[in-house]
């Protein structure tokens, strides 16, 4: 269980206050609005990164403002990485990159204090060189905050980016994953370093060889004219991934702001305390072929005081480092309802049964979009508490968001409109050129396996043991007086719950207080 502060002067990270009174940080989730916009074909253009922020723009009763009128809940946009745009802008830098895919972006968010801000970025080259890749050089993010509110201007950090060679020659994929372990390791050497000010300013809001995130603590038509790298015509990508966040019962922060690596999400997830208490459960018995020894290095996966999104996005990424696909990995985290379900195909049912004893769902109200650079989806919770609303258009371009209407498109353009509906998903395969669709994509997941074959073969079911013989089977010597205190039981559990279901076949009941109808 997470230590929390105790004391009302006492500072936690990412700005939040500490615990006192009825408040609890640990308690914090939030409701936003989210969209999309992508070429399915892949093809590039600045025209997706200025309507993702059309899209911003228009979600902007999505979020929320304080006291300060200029203080919003945060956005943010996830892209493709722009190649040509970063050749240009480190055209005059002392370095080279090296050809597309094989150099990553490091997106840093730094504190303003110039020694500190040294020290981390000496920590951050140690570690990229220590796990055998070059860093090659940072860049300043031009930015201007010249419309920040008061309150935020405080909690400004410095954000830089950092290309990283990849030294080792690894494939793509296995580059990215290079990028995701030393982004873990820079995180626990920054946290063990004890830098004052990395407390309220240090985080990595991307390391990749196929995205970048550009996100803050913004208005919603804040996030262009911030970050001028959104602005120019060279920006370049087949996706836009956004977020407008309105924080529920959260306080604001640049980290909290979203997308994150993986994610964006509108809900909650209410199950978030058991998914993180399972996944460092199972921290010991996890293995991988594709991490091999570095999956160690990892821990612990999700950290303290984190958003319930952040926490899943962690998860996620773990899961599609490690050889998942995004569409099966979130079918993993957020299941359809499949149990007792009359009209689901057995093969589909096998598959849901067989992974949820791999993962327990990430249960609450969630509308979930997400995307790995190659390809770009959503999907709906199994009770389809948030809206989600799609359309297709014949020059190639889907749209996705919480609402229709975020970005105007002619009527006889759009050759499909639909929405999202419980436990369904919209994928679209950037590379393949398509979108799949969600019976399709399910039905491929399901036939990869025999699961039904697995689950015959592992489960053992209590209505198909044998009828008992009558005999006692005793296991042990001991007294069963001493067994039965030694699990606990008493003389109420023999008397008024076990007794009945051996007699009756009945779950003995009982109530106390009041049982007043309302």
């Amino acid at each position: 269980m997470s230590k929390q502060p105790t004391h009302k002067n006492d500072k936690i990270r990412n700005g939040l206050p500490a615990r006192q009174g009825l408040y609890d940080p640990a308690n914090e989730h939030d409701a936003c609005g989210l969209g999309f916009v992508a070429n399915i074909k892949n093809v590039k253009s600045h025209d997706i990164v200025r309507d993702g922020l059309t899209i911003l723009e228009n979600l902007e009763h999505r979020g929320a403002v304080g006291a300060d009128p200029k203080a919003g809940d945060g956005v943010g946009m996830l892209i493709q990485i722009p190649d040509a745009f970063f050749r240009k802008v480190t055209a005059d830098l002392p370095f080279e990159l090296p050809p597309e895919g094989r150099y990553g972006v490091g997106m840093l968010f730094l504190p303003p204090d110039d020694k500190a801000r040294a020290q981390i970025e000496a920590l951050v080259e140690e570690k990229i060189a220590a796990e055998g890749h070059q860093p090659l050089g940072w860049r300043d993010v031009p930015v201007d905050n010249s419309d920040l509110g008061y309150s935020i201007v405080p909690t400004e950090p410095v954000i830089r980016q950092l290309f990283i060679s990849n030294a080792k020659d690894r494939d793509q994929m296995g580059f990215e994953r290079d990028l995701f372990v030393i982004r873990r390791l820079i995180e626990l050497a920054v946290k063990a370093a004890e830098i004052a000010a990395a407390k309220d300013f240090f985080y990595i809001p991307s390391m990749s060889s196929y995205t970048v995130l550009y996100k803050g603590l913004l208005l919603s038509s804040q996030l262009g004219p911030y970050y001028h790298d959104l602005r120019d015509p060279d920006t370049v990508s087949a996706m836009a991934l956004v977020h407008q966040r309105f924080s529920t019962n959260t306080f604001p922060t640049w980290s909290l702001s979203q997308p994150f690596r993986m994610i964006c999400h509108n809900g909650e997830i209410n199950t978030v305390r058991g998914n993180i208490n399972w996944m460092a459960a199972r921290h010991a018995t996890l293995k991988s072929d594709l991490f091999g020894d570095d999956l160690e290095k990892l821990w612990p996966l999700i950290e303290d005081g984190q958003s319930d999104t952040a926490s899943f996005d962690n998860a996620l990424e773990l899961l599609v480092m490690g050889g998942y696909s995004p569409a099966h990995a979130m079918m993993m985290l957020i299941p359809e309802a499949w149990a007792g379900n009359p009209l689901m195909d057995e093969q589909r049912r096998a598959f849901y049964e067989y992974n949820a004893a791999l993962m327990e769902p990430w249960d609450g109200p969630a509308a979930v979009a997400f995307s790995n650079g190659r390809q770009i989806g959503a999907t709906l919770d199994r009770n389809g508490l948030r809206p989600a609303r799609y359309y297709v258009t014949s020059d190639d371009r889907v749209v996705m968001a919480s609402e229709m209407g975020v970005l105007p498109t002619a009527e006889e353009k759009i050759i499909e409109k639909w929405r999202l509906q419980p436990g369904k998903m919209l994928l679209i395969d950037l590379e393949a050129g398509r979108i799949i669709s969600d019976d399709e994509l399910k039905a491929d997941l399901a036939g990869a396996h025999p699961y039904a074959e697995w689950l015959g073969r592992t489960q053992i079911k209590l209505e198909e043991l044998p009828s008992p013989t009558g005999e006692a089977h005793v296991h042990s010597d001991l007294p069963l007086l001493d067994l039965q205190q030694a699990f606990g039981y008493s003389q109420e559990d023999l008397k008024f719950l076990i007794a009945p279901m051996l007699e009756r076949g009945e779950e003995g009941t009982g109530s106390m207080g009041t049982d007043t109808p309302p």
